[in-house]
């Protein structure tokens, strides 16, 4: 599987098949893609994986080495050389004066990782989806993946801080997948410290974080896109439901609190939605919930009335003066009904309360 050219430069041959998709057929010979050797991250084994996906680079060979005249011999090179000039396919972030970003309201300085996927992104998701790079659902993906998956990888790589504060943690979190990537380093009380062992070791970091990337590409083509576009149809549909146009009813029940976030901020919604009504699937009784002022913050832009929390049934309905109702939670953030008609209800009435 491996071989060594000169001194410690390394040569990775390709993955077997099993470990990544063949995304076309070509009987051309394969591209070189150059990596540093010694310890590494996980920006460049997913940049490594992410490149090899594309048809200019499909399963290229991943060289590792700080050979400068090694590097200037390849096809492409990630995270080192101190060049970024994606004309050349040189992708690394180290040098004084890089300050490239995602761009599209994104400001974390981009890994190597990042500016692979930066300037290959939409084709690898166009790939996936089985569609053109033009087609709109691979803008969405693209931004959308950035902001959930890619982006934390940069900033981590980047030494950038996910809060802003000077206070210490309160806990260690060494479970994110740079920190994973990192343990799959050679620790140092293993006895082979060979090129060849920490080559294994790097094959293995491009196959984690290689799965854990199509798993989230797969996800927001599978899952979070339709998500989308029901939130986006029932957002639409609105004014149908009350001429206030504050109450919006999920007609098909998926993953709706941040799509609603981000729909009324790219739509400018004015008045926002105040109330979401969804049927529930287990118990088939429907569901009237207060919106958070945010999507990291409990507290809802309009309660349910404090005079209907912590009540039930027969006793909520009398106070409340409509049938059916099941409960209110003490915080009002959330109350039932045994209808549809019942939840609609009790939204109108505390618009008004």
């Amino acid at each position: 599987m491996l071989a060594l050219t000169r001194g410690f430069n390394q040569k990775l041959f390709p993955f077997p098949r099993h470990l990544t998709r063949r995304l076309m057929a070509t009987n051309a010979p394969l591209k070189r893609v150059g990596t540093h050797n010694g310890s590494f991250h996980c920006d460049e084994a997913l940049g490594c994986f992410m490149i090899r996906l594309t048809n200019r680079f499909t399963n290229a060979e991943i060289i590792r080495t700080r050979d400068a005249q090694v590097l200037e011999g390849l096809d492409a090179v990630l995270d080192v050389g101190g060049v970024y000039d994606p004309n050349r396919d040189r992708y690394d972030h180290h040098q004084k004066g890089f300050d490239e970003v995602f761009g599209h309201g994104f400001y974390t300085k981009l890994s190597s990782a990042g500016l692979v996927y930066k300037h290959f992104g939409k084709e690898i998701i166009a790939k996936e989806l089985q569609v053109d790079e033009g087609h709109p659902d691979v803008h969405r993906l693209f931004l959308a993946i950035y902001k959930s998956f890619m982006e934390a990888i940069d900033a981590t790589d980047n030494g950038i801080n996910q809060f802003d504060t000077d206070k210490p943690p309160r806990y260690v979190n060494n479970t994110h997948l740079s920190s994973r990537v990192g343990r799959l380093n050679l620790d140092w009380i293993e006895p082979d410290q060979s090129p060849e062992k920490e080559n294994e070791a790097f094959q293995r970091a491009m196959a984690l974080v290689g799965s854990e990337f199509l798993d989230s590409v797969r996800y927001h083509a599978t899952s979070w896109l339709p998500a989308r576009s029901i939130v986006a149809g029932c957002l639409a549909a609105r004014q149908d439901i009350d001429p206030s146009g504050e109450i919006m009813v999920l007609t098909r029940f998926c993953p709706w609190k941040l799509h609603l976030f981000e729909l009324e901020e790219e739509m400018k919604l004015d008045p926002p939605i105040i109330y979401v009504l969804y049927q529930d699937d287990r118990s088939k009784t429907w569901r009237v919930q207060a919106m958070a002022v945010s999507p990291d913050r409990f507290e809802s832009r309009k309660p349910l009335p404090s005079k209907w929390r912590g009540l039930r049934d027969d006793e909520l309905s009398k106070e409340a003066g409509i049938p059916g109702c099941v409960f209110v939670h003490m915080s009002g953030f959330i109350g039932g009904n045994q209808s549809y008609e019942g939840a609609l209800a009790m939204a109108k009435a505390a618009l008004k309360l």
